[in-house]
């Protein structure tokens, strides 16, 4: 149990650390930003309760937003993000299946899961994200290209840094 405590804070810190000092200042022709910070809320174990998902989740977006000048859109995002990772886990993940799968990763889940799964929870948070930062009707092409293509550059983050850590799993 406290391994698990362990490598997540130690998650949060890297993937705060890298969005914070590294992707912030990464961004194609001003429509595609990457934010690999949400991968910390998809990593996390199946068995955690909501609430503290919900707490995660929110002291998460604050953080990124004491960073980003942006006061509480990060913090909306990712608790949405968290609701969706709910509703997105009780719909394709057996009950019976936790004891056996701690965290839903790449190398534990497999690629077509884990695509879908990070795939339909960038969407949501990136939808919900830019178009709160916007918040107008005459911009929907712009907001409609930057979602699209940042939820793109994203997954393709996350599926890169989970090949780079992939681990096969052992079958007993």
């Amino acid at each position: 149990m406290s391994r698990t405590i362990l490598t997540n804070l130690f998650r949060f810190a890297i993937l705060v650390f890298m969005q914070v000092f590294l992707l912030k200042n990464i961004t194609l022709y001003n429509l595609s930003t990457p934010y690999l910070y949400i991968m910390f809320i998809l990593l996390l174990p199946f068995e955690i309760p909501n609430i503290m998902l919900f707490a995660l989740s929110f002291l998460l977006g604050l953080t990124i937003d004491a960073f980003y000048d942006t006061p509480g859109l990060h913090a909306a995002s990712c608790v949405l993000l968290a609701f969706v990772r709910i509703l997105f886990i009780s719909i394709t993940v057996q009950k019976d299946g936790f004891d056996n799968e701690p965290e839903p990763t790449l190398s534990v889940m497999g690629l077509r899961w884990f695509f879908t799964y990070a795939l339909i929870l960038t969407l949501a948070h990136h939808f919900f994200l830019f178009n709160l930062e916007v918040f107008r009707l005459s911009e929907i092409p712009y907001t409609l290209s930057r979602f699209v293509l940042s939820s793109i550059f994203t997954v393709f983050l996350m599926l890169l840094s989970g090949f780079l850590f992939y681990r096969r799993k052992e079958r007993k």
